[in-house]
């Protein structure tokens, strides 16, 4: 089986969504290799929520200018009392979560665990309205999902959209990935577990806590953003992303017991080797 077979684009007006990782990455080079220059019914879309590291957006970047695509930038906006959309750049990207800060305060509570909104508000709508506003009425969006990763795999709930995840389709797998970044003269630098939203709740306990411990500023943010959703809910659980404990309290901990509760690899929860899913 030619793989490259897999990513031939279909028929109609493409998004290709670049979640500024590794895997999304690979999925628009196969893109690219396997059709040459992207037609312009086809966009290649990241959205930014103000929370990515600094390494993420920089790499977004490098892909842009050294395979020459195209990448729109686009991030949750507000303006007259309306949720729209803005087209920025790595220049002018949010840096400092202003975008996830509008969406507490449109929202008056944290996602958590069990009401996952933020994927949808920040990352999703933002580039459906982009599309939108170009004139789409129906279109095909590419996901960077892996075959070791299906059961990810789901139909879209929206009727104008019609999901493709390339990657699971030619059995591409987490060790791929891996192997094709390590050939390439540029990687995504950023420190393990600090993909996505630095501080995202679905993030091991371990990796928030070094968050904790290591960029004291970037978790400092999450305990703001309670500190503010506790002024705006009704509901006590409404002001933390996690149920088990607020920001300040694991911050507090870290500070206290010291770097032992890193080097026993038992004390702190791991699960998820520190990665959103």
């Amino acid at each position: 089986m030619n793989i490259l077979n897999q990513f031939t684009l279909p028929k109609g007006n493409v998004q290709i969504s670049l979640s500024g990782g590794r895997t999304s990455g690979l999925m628009l080079h196969k893109i690219l290799e396997a059709n040459g220059d992207l037609p312009d019914r086809v966009k290649v879309a990241f959205a930014n929520t103000g929370r990515e590291m600094p390494e993420t957006l920089n790499f977004v970047q490098e892909i842009a200018s050294r395979w020459s695509v195209k990448i729109t930038w686009v991030e949750d906006a507000e303006r007259g009392g309306k949720v729209l959309f803005d087209v920025v750049s790595h220049n002018s990207a949010s840096r400092n979560g202003e975008p996830f800060k509008r969406l507490i305060q449109r929202k008056k509570a944290c996602p958590d665990q069990s009401k996952r909104f933020c994927t949808e508000h920040l990352k999703i709508l933002p580039a459906r309205r982009y599309l939108i506003d170009l004139g789409w009425k129906q279109w095909t969006n590419a996901i960077g999902i892996r075959a070791d990763e299906s059961h990810r795999v789901k139909p879209s709930p929206d009727k104008r959209v019609d999901r493709w995840f390339p990657l699971n389709d030619a059995g591409i797998t987490k060790n791929d990935v891996l192997d094709f970044w390590k050939k390439q003269p540029f990687d995504l630098i950023v420190p393990a577990g600090l993909g996505n939203c630095d501080g995202c709740f679905l993030k091991s306990e371990a990796t928030l806590s070094a968050l904790a411990r290591d960029y004291p500023d970037r978790h400092n943010w999450w305990v703001e953003i309670e500190t503010l959703a506790t002024r705006l809910t009704k509901s006590p659980n409404g002001a933390r992303f996690r149920s088990q404990y607020t920001r300040k309290e694991l911050g507090d901990f870290v500070e206290k017991q010291g770097d032992w509760i890193f080097d026993d690899q038992e004390y702190l929860c791991q699960k998820d080797g520190g990665e959103c899913t």
